[in-house]
């Protein structure tokens, strides 16, 4: 059955290494769903600079641009310019990372069932602005640090880096985060964590902005911890969370922890929101070790098309998607390696796609 919907234009980057090989096989059964979906691929990376002289030249730009999304491929090399412009250029702010365990996958939890909360990062600002520099540089300003009560040029040769909180971006991503656990049938309940014990300024301020927000939002819970109290409670009782909001390098690394949590890095999807454009794509990386074996657990780009298909209006397929995927877990016939299978990452697709009966 096909949902009646205007017609899409999804633009695929497959990326590098293994990811092609994820990527192909996702199109594929998408394409197989009748969905009013048209598929484009824009010339990135290594090809685009062989065949124009850039990395990322401007006609790709313009069709990701006209594109509704775009479905990306994990990056190691050259193709990691169009990653760079779909984050910074498209703004996409929100990096939603869901953290699900699906019954019969290999996790290393004593109880993982019922696990089922989201990750939401900060992804454009913190750590991430990119301003580093000599400790020396920093002389003429005379910076006393709170802690060391001296200036911070002198603690002696070294760097820095500037974290950058504003209220815009903080802002927006709580607020997200709030929207998004009204959509959620879970328990209707905003976490946010972050280090303000000791970064006051600039962590204290995300909580206090997230404790404005919260006062907008009576219909949800909220609660706040310390971000190393909340790595614990994470791994104990990963069960007691729904939505969880926080600074773009806490997000990074807990998104990728909680990803074990369920099994892999290969079952960790992700899709990054701006205000008028989205882009989805797998986070376990390219995964060159076994690059060419056909072994890459496909589900991390299934499930991440699982959200695109959602975030295009096209619910009851992406409720099917995941469906079948649970289904291939809970049957046990066609896991891959990581899974502890011997089904490659085509043989685990193509049950997949016997469970939507396509």
């Amino acid at each position: 059955m096909s949902e009646t919907r205007a017609g899409k234009t999804i633009t695929v980057i497959e990326g590098d290494d293994a990811a092609p090989e994820v990527v192909q096989p996702t199109v594929e059964l998408i394409d197989r769903m009748n969905l009013p979906i048209t598929w484009e691929y824009p010339l990135v990376g290594e090809a685009a600079k062989a065949e124009t002289g850039k990395a990322f030249p401007d006609a790709s730009r313009t069709m990701i641009d006209e594109a509704d999304t775009t479905l990306f491929g994990s990056s190691s090399g050259s193709s990691g310019t169009a990653l760079f412009y779909l984050r910074w250029g498209k703004k996409t702010f929100a990096n939603v990372r869901p953290c699900l365990h699906f019954p019969g996958c290999s996790s290393p939890l004593v109880n993982p069932d019922g696990i089922n909360f989201v990750i939401v990062r900060e992804n454009l600002e913190d750590l991430y602005v990119g301003v580093e520099g000599q400790l020396a540089d920093l002389a003429p300003l005379n910076l006393v640090g709170r802690t060391i009560r001296k200036p911070v040029h002198e603690l002696g040769e070294g760097r820095f880096a500037i974290k950058a909180i504003t209220r815009e971006g903080s802002e927006r991503v709580i607020r997200f985060a709030f929207e998004l656990a009204r959509t959620r049938g879970g328990r209707k309940l905003v976490t946010s964590t972050q280090k303000h014990n000791m970064l006051r300024g600039t962590d204290g301020y995300f909580l206090e902005i997230a404790r404005e927000i919260a006062t907008e939002y009576p219909d949800i819970d909220f609660e706040t911890f310390i971000v190393d109290d909340f790595a614990c409670r994470m791994i104990i009782q990963p069960q007691h969370f729904d939505v969880i909001v926080m600074p773009n390098l806490y997000g990074d690394i807990l998104s990728d922890s909680a990803a074990g949590l369920v099994g892999s890095l290969g079952l960790a999807a992700s899709g990054c929101y701006g205000e008028d454009y989205a882009y989805f794509e797998p986070a376990h990386g390219t995964a060159p070790d076994i690059a060419g074996k056909g072994i890459i657990n496909p589900t991390a780009t299934l499930m991440s098309a699982r959200m695109m298909l959602e975030y295009l209006d096209f619910g009851e397929a992406a409720e099917r998607l995941q469906e079948a995927v649970a289904k291939v877990y809970a049957d046990g016939k066609y896991l891959t390696p990581d899974q502890g299978g011997r089904a490659s990452t085509r043989e685990f697709c193509t049950a997949v796609s016997a469970c939507l009966g396509i």
